[in-house]
């Protein structure tokens, strides 16, 4: 009940009223006072004015307490505005806060959880091409292509280390290890690790970095965004003999990192959305392997690292990437 409730809210206030007024009476009868009816009459004035008090307290109240006093039934019944008193409306004012963030985290978790649901969906189905290829050419009674399980074996390796990166990603501040790192190192250990990937497609690499340009960086999530710029440039690279060129500068206050392909470009309109969550665009469809977030995950990082990431393109001529390093 609202008036229960009401009421031991201001138990302890009653309580100090009765202590006030049974004080001053001994201290007037100490005093040497001793009419006892003017005494009667001084208590029942307090009694009246401490009820009065309460009762006009208690109607302001009534339709607050009444609110909080019954358990919600939705997340909505917070919203509802009871309040007459300042108490009580900071509270209101507070709690539609609190629900406004509640909100903002539950839509949160739920993109989170709908992004994480689709990236499974589509690399499963993916994943199942890879090892349907292996089935197929262990089925075979000639001998076993080694070249072709080996190809198909890195397929599945960058799928497996995409969903690493993307479960990783939540609690990205935990993995993070920045240090000062030798670019040209961490380029050309990526260029080593993708070079079946650069003689299947018949695509030349060519490094041009300095040996003494330093990044600050995290190198594992470094040689990730570098290997998935590599792996997208060899992917859209359709014509054999094609190189891509890894070059860096570096000024004052920063370095460039840039990887450019001769590829077969990105139309102008997917270029401002390629870099967005399950985005693949004309050229995903033409491969058909795409997922939709190697660049996504690729900038999503650069950004937690705090590098700035630049794609520039034009069909039929090739893509420019550009990561920029400040000091």
């Amino acid at each position: 009940m609202d008036w229960k409730l009401f009421l031991r809210d201001y138990a302890s206030f009653i309580v100090f009223q009765f202590f006030l007024v049974g004080f001053i009476m001994v201290l007037y009868w100490l005093d040497g006072f001793r009419n006892v009816d003017t005494a009667i009459y001084s208590f029942c004035i307090s009694l009246v004015l401490l009820a009065s008090f309460l009762l006009i307290r208690y109607l302001m109240r009534q339709r607050y307490l009444l609110k909080i006093s019954q358990l919600p039934k939705t997340m909505e019944d917070v919203l509802q505005k009871n309040a007459k008193t300042p108490e009580a409306t900071q509270v209101e004012k507070y709690m539609h806060e609190l629900y406004r963030l509640y909100k903002h985290e539950l839509q949160s978790l739920y993109a989170g959880q709908k992004r994480h649901d689709q990236f499974m969906n589509q690399w499963v189905h993916q994943m199942k091409t890879p090892i349907s290829v292996i089935e197929l050419l262990l089925q075979d009674e000639r001998p076993l292509d080694k070249k072709n399980v080996q190809e198909e074996i890195d397929r599945l390796r960058r799928g497996l280390d995409m969903v690493l990166v993307n479960a990783r990603l939540e609690n990205f501040e935990e993995d993070m290890q920045v240090e000062q790192v030798v670019l040209k190192t961490i380029v050309t250990a990526t260029v080593n690790e993708n070079k079946r990937l650069f003689i299947t497609k018949r695509v030349f690499p060519e490094i041009h970095i300095e040996d003494d340009i330093i990044v600050a960086s995290d190198s594992k999530w470094l040689r990730f965004i570098i290997g998935q710029f590599v792996t997208n440039a060899v992917k859209y690279t359709f014509e054999a003999n094609k190189k891509i060129i890894i070059s860096a500068i570096k000024k004052n206050d920063y370095v460039q990192l840039a990887i450019c392909d001769e590829g077969i470009g990105i139309p102008a309109s997917d270029l401002s959305r390629v870099t967005k969550a399950f985005f693949t665009g004309e050229n995903g469809r033409k491969t058909g392997e795409s997922t939709g977030m190697g660049l996504y995950l690729a900038k999503e990082i650069c950004g937690k690292l705090g590098h700035e990431l630049n794609i520039t393109s034009e069909v039929g001529k090739g893509t420019v990437v550009t990561v920029t390093f400040t000091n």
